[in-house]
């Protein structure tokens, strides 16, 4: 069998996961068999995270519009149901938004949406 040189590709292949570890503490960052695995989780949380930020600015404007409506003496439960009813379309991040900048024309969306329910 013929003899494989790999000094090449390995040497590629371990600065390419050391160059991802840059700013990593200690010999997580000089070390490739620490290092290897820490990017790894690193990447790993990442992936992860990046879902579970979706979900966690969803409670954020889900919470910022229940106490906001509680000014208005409606529950965020009660808001959302009749603004189905309603029709208004307006999504939790722009509610969000709307209650914390333009309390007044949140207060407006709640009148409109609390009147065509009754």
């Amino acid at each position: 069998m013929t003899r494989v040189k790999r000094g090449n590709v390995a040497r590629k292949r371990r600065k390419k996961i050391l160059k991802l570890a840059k700013g990593f503490r200690g010999s997580h960052s000089k070390l490739f068999r620490t290092a290897n695995q820490q990017v790894m989780k690193a990447l790993r949380n990442a992936y992860r995270d990046r879902r579970k930020r979706k979900r966690d600015f969803r409670r954020l404007w889900i919470t910022h519009i229940n106490a906001a409506a509680r000014h208005h003496g409606i529950s965020y439960s009660q808001l959302i149901g009749s603004l189905n009813k309603a029709d208004i379309q307006i999504n939790r991040k722009m509610l969000a938004q709307m209650a914390i900048l333009d309390p007044a024309g949140f207060g407006k969306v709640i009148e409109v949406a609390t009147q065509v329910t009754g």
